[in-house]
């Protein structure tokens, strides 16, 4: 996008070449607006500007832009435009391989970056009802508010269902839902569309679990550096097939009658293939009153983060 004719009226930002502007889409010269990718915006999480190019709110833009301008000629100075553009979220959907790859709102470097507290979870839920045939994994990450729960974001990949669960997202993040929220959804099922327990769903209750204290979650990013014991729940088979060096292997049928082999003065980390197994185990070992977490997306997680080279442990 070139930017030359509003340079010279310096209305540009030189580092970025791009257009900051109110939100009534007036540039810093009240003779002129602008829209589209050349605009700098707020986020509406973190409302710090951003530059984000895409189809959706450029075309709102000029909505607002039009408004403002017939606006400016037809009513007095004093007289507020009925429209604005509060902002972005980033909403955003592409195919890579037979992937899809969606988003909505902030990431972690977002939300480091504007000092705001925040929690994640990773879920590996199927696109629709398992037993149904064809059912696709849904590789998802929500981002939340650590003191409220406010939705602050989220990202997806899968084969099937992705940009619709992004969808709902940020719909809920306009509304300024929190995860309790996502988890009451009621959104469409049957088995071939999607589950009775929607993935948004999941998301929802994962993080609501976690915030409420039923469930404490460790994170792979913390696992170089941990002392704590990681115990995978899988069966023995699964546990051969590949596991995490230095996990040892307590198969959740077993627990009962082995959790007095577990130390009681060191924090456990459990681990399943993407979650649901160390979830039970948790609630079983937390009666006994052994410091247990649990890693949060299971082995699908820990799989990504090698493939991502995130992770160094092996």
């Amino acid at each position: 996008v070139k930017t030359h004719a509003l340079s010279l009226l310096g209305t540009t930002r030189l580092l970025s070449r791009s257009v900051r502007v109110d939100e009534f889409m007036r540039t810093s010269d009240p003779a002129i607006w602008a829209v589209g990718d050349v605009v700098e915006v707020k986020n509406r999480i973190t409302r710090e500007w951003q530059l984000v190019p895409l189809a959706g709110p450029a075309n709102r833009q000029g909505r607002v832009a039009g408004t403002a301008i017939i606006h400016h000629f037809t009513c007095s100075d004093q007289a507020t435009p009925p429209l604005a553009f509060e902002g972005v979220l980033g909403t955003a959907v592409c195919e890579v391989f037979g992937l899809t790859i969606a988003c909505t709102g902030t990431n972690e470097k977002q939300l480091r970056h504007a000092g705001m507290a925040y929690e994640k979870v990773y879920l590996h839920p199927g696109h629709h009802a398992g037993y149904f045939p064809g059912a696709k994994p849904i590789h998802m990450k929500l981002l939340f508010s650590k003191t409220d729960g406010r939705i602050l974001g989220a990202q997806a990949v899968g084969e099937a269902g992705v940009a619709g669960r992004i969808d709902v997202i940020a719909t809920a993040i306009m509304s300024g839902d929190t995860v309790f929220e996502l988890e009451d959804l009621e959104l469409c099922y049957a088995p071939q569309f999607g589950a009775a327990k929607d993935p948004v769903n999941l998301a929802g209750m994962v993080a609501g679990n976690h915030l409420r204290g039923d469930l404490h979650l460790a994170d792979w990013s913390e696992l170089e550096e941990t002392t704590a014991l990681l115990v995978d729940v899988r069966s023995e088979t699964e546990f051969a097939d590949g596991h995490i060096p230095k996990a040892q292997n307590f198969p959740l049928e077993t627990l009962r009658d082995r959790f007095h082999e577990l130390p009681q003065n060191r924090e456990i980390w459990l681990i399943c293939g993407v979650g649901q197994r160390a979830y039970y185990a948790f609630r079983l070992l937390l009666q006994t009153g052994l410091p247990v977490k649990v890693l949060s997306g299971g082995m699908q997680t820990y799989k990504a983060w090698m493939q991502a080279g995130e992770c160094r442990i092996w």
